[in-house]
């Protein structure tokens, strides 16, 4: 039910999801029913034609107690059999799946840097003495690692059906990650690297939009993930190789 309100789903958690905001509306939905109903039984129930008199001791009777135990013993199964179980499992360091890509994204008024460790996999040193507007991650292309590493602009380039770690900081303000169509959103806060991974399902291009008001230039603070096959992937990381690579 709820797919049909949210952007095509495109990661493989999407569903699980999806499902949980289905629990939460039919739960509010019933709510909202009961109390409605409820409202209207004591406009009538309790009009001052029928109780001219007030009653400072109220009702009594057990209805209302087994009424408020129900609504608390749904909440409970919803969020320790539902939510819980889904929070801790996205919000895991790493996806169950093995060989994940690992790529470092720095926000900053108002782009997203994206760093790939390049062919060895491995991330080169990074220096804030080093940083840019040329070199905004303060990329040392000199270290052991760093030759082969790729840098880009609020682009962000992944193979469909392979789990992806995404290691979010930022240079400045807390902006959010968001990216609706993977059902992704966390937080990219200054002095921390926290985790988000997702598995994307289906080829082609997705908005990255901060989720988090940043600044004045906020609503320009877009980016796009784009998924290809496998084949294309490699192909393009190896165009990008022989562009970047220091000689």
């Amino acid at each position: 039910m709820m797919h049909r309100y949210l952007p095509s789903a495109a990661s493989a958690h999407a569903a699980a999801i999806d499902g949980m905001l289905e629990h939460v509306h039919v739960m509010i939905l019933v709510l909202f029913a009961g109390w409605a109903a409820y409202f209207l039984y004591v406009l009538l129930r309790f009009r001052q034609g029928a109780h001219p008199n007030a009653n400072p001791r109220g009702t009594h009777g057990r209805y209302a107690m087994a009424v408020f135990a129900a609504v608390a013993v749904a909440e409970a199964v919803l969020l320790v059999g539902f939510a819980l179980p889904l929070w801790f499992q996205r919000t895991s360091a790493a996806p169950p799946e093995a060989n994940p890509i690992v790529l470092r994204v720095v926000a900053e008024q108002f782009v997203w840097n994206v760093h790939h460790p390049g062919a060895d996999g491995e991330f080169g040193e990074t220096s804030l003495s080093l940083i840019s507007p040329t070199n905004p991650l303060g990329l040392d292309r000199a270290s052991r690692f760093g030759k082969d590493d790729l840098v880009f602009l609020s682009e962000i380039h992944l193979p469909v059906n392979r789990p992806v770690v995404i290691q979010l900081t930022s240079k400045d303000v807390i902006h959010s990650f968001g990216v609706p169509a993977m059902r992704v959103k966390q937080d990219a806060v200054p002095g921390l690297r926290s985790p988000v991974w997702f598995t994307p399902t289906v080829e082609g291009e997705f908005e990255i939009a901060c989720s988090q008001l940043c600044g004045l230039g906020h609503h320009r603070m877009r980016g796009v993930i784009k998924v290809d096959s496998d084949d294309a992937y490699r192909k393009f990381l190896a165009e990008e190789d022989a562009l970047q690579r220091v000689k």
